[in-house]
């Protein structure tokens, strides 16, 4: 693949990872994103967190994770939604639980949407 589809790729990805992010915020009423704009910063440096902290994080909680049976890893994701919103502001989520479903919901709309941000394909 060459270079020019290889970033128009990553290009459309992160706009469909914005819509995503507008789409789930429609969804709950917790969250908060200012424009377009802002869903696309979100969607990137989400997309950034988990390629560089989640997988720390991971390491570091393996005890809990296994002691969970995994569900612990959930947690870190909705950490990691709100870490993105103390970051970016026009992002917001009025807490833990909040985060927890976006972070849920945003999994199964970036699916239906075929969003792999995040991924080597």
């Amino acid at each position: 693949m060459s270079k020019s589809n290889k970033a128009i790729q990553i290009i459309l990805q992160l706009i469909l990872g914005a819509v995503s992010v507008l789409i789930v915020q429609y969804i709950l009423p917790g969250v908060a994103v200012e424009d377009f704009f802002t869903a696309i910063v979100v969607a990137a440096l989400l997309t950034l967190l988990n390629l560089t902290i989640k997988p720390i994080l991971i390491f570091l909680t393996i005890p809990i994770t296994i002691l969970t049976l995994g569900l612990f890893l959930l947690a870190i994701n909705a950490i990691l939604i709100l870490l993105t919103a103390e970051i970016i502001p026009g992002f917001s989520v009025d807490g833990f639980w909040w985060a927890l479903l976006f972070s849920l919901i945003l999994s199964i709309v970036n699916s239906l949407l075929g969003v792999n941000l995040g991924r080597n394909t």
